[in-house]
């Protein structure tokens, strides 16, 4: 019996905002062999040319990587990861010009749903392939990652299974899935309280599912109708289980951002919930409320 050979070719990858998951990705990639070409602001970009990416994390070490750096996309990549915030993607893409793109597959790593559809818009269908990745991953200065999440996954939907080869072996967790809708609200399924109620009480999780355990349950059933309705089945059982097993110290993005007065991506997590559940005629109170007290600048 003959096997295909493993490619083992580096590969030239562009990270579209180099922030906390991006600057993870970027590093891993690029201490495995991988040419990465960093696209940032000209400080940021400046900073990457310099002194290169350091990463300090309790799974994958302290190291710093040399990686490249760019204002703007100027030659064809084989894959690139989009990985900026919802409220900087229209922005940011001016960084990736579609005639410059090339073959590569574009992988987006942001939250929510409706960015997927955005991309497709602006580059070839077939080429964006939907991704998510759970973590919790900091950028503490330009170039500085912080990674204290005990994990890093990602799953991917679409023909990569190359590209996930490639990612598994920089030790990253990388999984497959046929079903797009399916990952994206199961990606969802968990943020949406995850943020909105670390958010809304300005506490680490372990406080929310002890303190407001009973606004955590709502919050998940609403959430799992929802997923339902939209073609992913949820178990808010077990969802209650994920929660009930992360460590007691994590927060999310969202609460982050509110700390260091940065635009939150409240419309693109909470919103997106919403309007899905209003498309399949479902009421979710608990989750409006939370949606709506976060839109009141006094509670953030």
């Amino acid at each position: 019996m003959t096997t295909t050979p493993i490619s083992t070719t580096p590969l030239t990858i562009a990270v579209l905002g180099p922030g906390g998951v991006g600057g993870l990705l970027a590093g891993l990639l690029a201490r495995a062999g991988h040419r990465v070409i960093c696209l940032a602001g000209e400080d940021t970009a400046a900073v990457l040319n310099r002194d290169g990416l350091h990463v300090r994390s309790g799974q994958f070490g302290e190291f710093t990587a040399r990686v490249e750096a760019a204002t703007e996309l100027r030659e064809p990549v084989d894959a690139v990861f989009v990985t900026v915030k919802e409220t900087a993607l229209a922005d940011a893409l001016d960084r990736l010009p579609p005639q410059v793109l090339g073959a590569a597959v574009v992988v987006p790593l942001l939250n929510g749903l409706d960015h997927v559809a955005a991309l497709r818009e602006r580059y070839p269908t077939g080429q964006v392939a939907a991704g998510t990745i759970r973590v919790e991953a900091t950028r503490t200065a330009p170039g500085r990652i912080e990674h204290t999440s005990p994990f890093v996954v990602l799953e991917l939907a679409g023909p990569v299974a190359d590209l996930a080869d490639r990612l598994r072996r920089t030790g990253l967790t990388v999984e497959l899935r046929e079903d797009e809708t399916a990952m994206l609200w199961s990606k969802l399924s968990f943020l949406a309280p995850f943020a909105l109620l670390t958010t809304r009480y300005r506490s680490e999780i372990g406080v929310v599912r002890t303190a407001h355990r009973p606004e955590l349950l709502t919050v998940l059933d609403e959430i799992a109708t929802v997923s339902g309705a939209a073609g992913a089945p949820a178990d808010a059982p077990a969802l209650l289980t994920v929660f009930d097993r992360l460590p007691g110290s994590m927060k999310s993005s969202m609460q982050r951002d509110v700390e260091a007065g940065r635009p939150t991506e409240l419309d693109a997590i909470g919103g997106a919930v919403l309007r899905a559940a209003a498309a399949h005629g479902i009421d979710t109170p608990a989750l409006a409320r939370l949606v709506r007290e976060l839109s009141e600048p006094a509670k953030q």
